[in-house]
């Protein structure tokens, strides 16, 4: 029997991101809830009729503006490619409101044509979700690993193009765990046009231990999209995917995260950045160097320059090394000559940053509380306020959040964290 334990992260180790309600990276502008593509973890009903105005997406990011100081949009939805003023709304988000526009999409309706009308009106990137519980002609039945064909050919296509940003985004189930340390290694294999790649874990629930209410009545919720997902019952958390990705790269290190609103030492958002040239990483970004980069002169960041031109690398390779990069922390200045010894040949080859995000959903806590992200960055916008994107079905299907309460037969301590380290079986043991 080959035992493994999972290490309990602790959030001392980490840099704490400071986002609020009003201070944060990005808002999570909504333009249509029509999608061409269904996906089993996804969150938003696909609604045909849902394409919005530009005044009513106007009217959005005016909200936006006047209650949120933020560095980026993420246009989402929906598939945000379907709506036909897309280009418009790009043009709009740079333009009128300052802001770096980033196109969430499956990429399905993304041809060559569309993609430089885009640029052309100001786009600033990408964030592909791509995996393998999405009904995607041509591709049904592969793996995580084999849909890297897809990711790949996505990653090229927005190359060609040149000066945009390129993320992916896929949703991790218990079944496809196992695959996560390939698709990091596939994302360091193409550090120069990979900028992030995004794991967000499977969204669970349990009706069988908690009754449901709207405004203090009983609610059926099957009517809700991402409810009575019974596929994959045991909720994965981030400490779980770091332990898993550390099997394959020992030095995986996250620098950051976002606490949550219940549980502030759950990790909602956990946050790596490493450094590396094509196809090598030569060191993660410690919590003091993360601070100092994803702070802005005005905001904070959400997105940047994402390579080092050759030359710069220099500072890339050498400044680091007291402004907290590992494995490359000497332990004094006097270290500096020996250590910038060790890797000239890389001082003139471009260095690129490449970001490893973790995002664990919505916890139902044993006494029915939901852990939130704490000032979540994809608060969206409805009736005129910000609402959690996440659960904006409840408020579409029952006008308010619903109310999770135990049901008395209920002991199990359901989104309470586990305690740690946690003692993952990796084969069968013998009864």
């Amino acid at each position: 029997m080959n035992i493994g334990k999972i290490k309990a992260l602790d959030p001392k180790d980490y840099y704490r991101l400071p986002w609020t309600l009003t201070d944060n990276v990005l808002g999570w502008l909504e333009p249509t809830k029509r999608c061409n593509l269904y996906c089993e973890g996804c969150y938003s009903r696909n609604d045909p009729k849902s394409d919005k105005s530009l005044n009513e997406v106007r009217a959005d990011l005016e909200v936006f503006v006047r209650h949120r100081k933020m560095d980026s949009i993420s246009i989402a939805g929906g598939d945000p490619l379907v709506h036909p003023e897309i280009v418009e709304i790009v043009r709009m988000i740079r333009s009128d409101f300052g802001l770096k526009p980033v196109v969430n999409t499956n990429g399905l309706a993304l041809t060559p044509d569309l993609l430089t009308a885009l640029k052309r009106a100001g786009l600033f990137g990408f964030t592909f979700h791509i995996d393998s519980n999405q009904r995607r002609p041509g591709w049904e039945g592969k793996t995580e690993t084999e849909l890297n064909e897809l990711r790949l050919k996505y990653a090229k296509m927005v190359a060609e193009a040149g000066g945009l940003s390129v993320a992916f985004n896929s949703t991790v189930y218990r079944h496809t765990l196992k695959h996560v340390p390939e698709l990091v290694g596939w994302a360091r294999d193409h550090i120069d046009i990979v900028h992030s790649m995004v794991f967000i874990l499977f969204r669970t629930s349990s009706q069988d231990d908690f009754d449901y209410y709207a405004n203090g009545e009983p609610v059926d919720i099957e009517r809700l999209v991402y409810f009575g997902q019974d596929k994959n019952p045991e909720p994965i958390y981030a400490d779980e995917i770091v332990s898993k990705i550390r099997e394959e790269d020992p030095d995986f290190e996250p620098c950051a995260y976002l606490g949550g609103t219940t549980d502030p030492r759950s990790f909602k958002w956990l946050i790596s950045t490493r450094l590396g040239t094509l196809g090598k990483i030569h060191g993660y970004v410690g919590k003091r160097y993360f601070e100092l980069l994803q702070t802005g002169i005005t905001c904070y960041l959400a997105v940047t320059s994402r390579t080092l031109r050759p030359g710069c690398s220099v500072l890339a390779a050498v400044r680091p090394c007291w402004l907290d990069i590992r494995p490359w922390v000497p332990q004094s200045r006097d270290e500096l000559p020996d250590f910038s010894t060790k890797c000239p040949s890389h001082w003139l080859k471009p260095m690129h940053f490449q970001s490893i995000v973790v995002i664990q959903p919505i916890d139902t806590m044993s006494d029915g509380a939901t852990n939130m992200c704490d000032g979540c960055p994809d608060m969206t916008v409805h009736k005129g306020e910000l609402v959690w994107s996440c659960r904006l079905d409840e408020r579409l299907q029952h006008g308010c959040l619903l109310q999770a309460v135990p049901k008395k037969s209920c002991n199990s301590a359901i989104g309470t964290r586990r305690p740690l380290p946690i003692v993952q079986t990796n084969e069968k043991s013998a009864e």
